[in-house]
């Protein structure tokens, strides 16, 4: 069946499957989980297999190109045969959330764009840390605002030499971007 943009909620009833022909070139064949018609976003599992690990598709019915119904099957969300393993799921979540809070940390806050910046390209060589707005170098060198090579204190020699460096080189790449706006 070739569509003319939008499809009927009623064509795609949970558990029929069918072979899908997409706007941009993708064919597959699925059996439907559930269909939103507010949304026109359409629920599939494709192939025909069953199991702990299941392909599920979302697509919004406005790309499907053509369909063809291939038969109906059993509901494909039966609440028996559905696993779902806690442990596994719990260990992403943490994972997700230790992340979230570790680039959260190389944010500054109430820092200009420029002292982010500067965060940014020592942190591409060196380990660093937020102290409030002073940025923290290998945890002994320390750059305060205004955030040029003067403002470097604390640490080895070879320590402050070398963040003023590429403190200089980041300063210098900056008024470059910036002379070009």
């Amino acid at each position: 069946m070739a569509l003319d943009g939008c499809c009927n909620g009623d064509d795609f009833t949970v558990g029929s499957f069918f072979s899908i022909k997409t706007t941009l070139g993708d064919e597959f064949q699925g059996q439907v989980i559930t269909f939103d018609a507010h949304s026109n976003i359409l629920i599939l599992q494709e192939g025909s297999k069953s199991g702990p690990r299941r392909n599920i598709r979302l697509l919004k019915a406005n790309y499907i190109k053509e369909f063809s119904f291939l038969g109906h099957g059993e509901d494909p969300i039966d609440l028996k045969k559905c696993y779902l393993d806690i442990n596994t799921l719990r260990a992403r979540e943490e994972l997700a959330i230790r992340q979230a809070e570790t680039d959260a940390e190389r944010i500054g806050v109430g820092v200009t764009s420029e002292a982010q910046s500067i965060f940014d390209a020592l942190s591409k060589t060196l380990p660093v840390r937020w102290d409030k707005s002073v940025i923290v170098v290998m945890n002994e060198v320390r750059v305060s605002n205004p955030y040029l090579p003067e403002s470097v204190t604390g640490g080895t020699p070879a320590a402050n030499d070398r963040v003023k460096k590429v403190l200089e080189l980041e300063r210098k790449r900056l008024q470059v971007r910036g002379g070009g706006q």
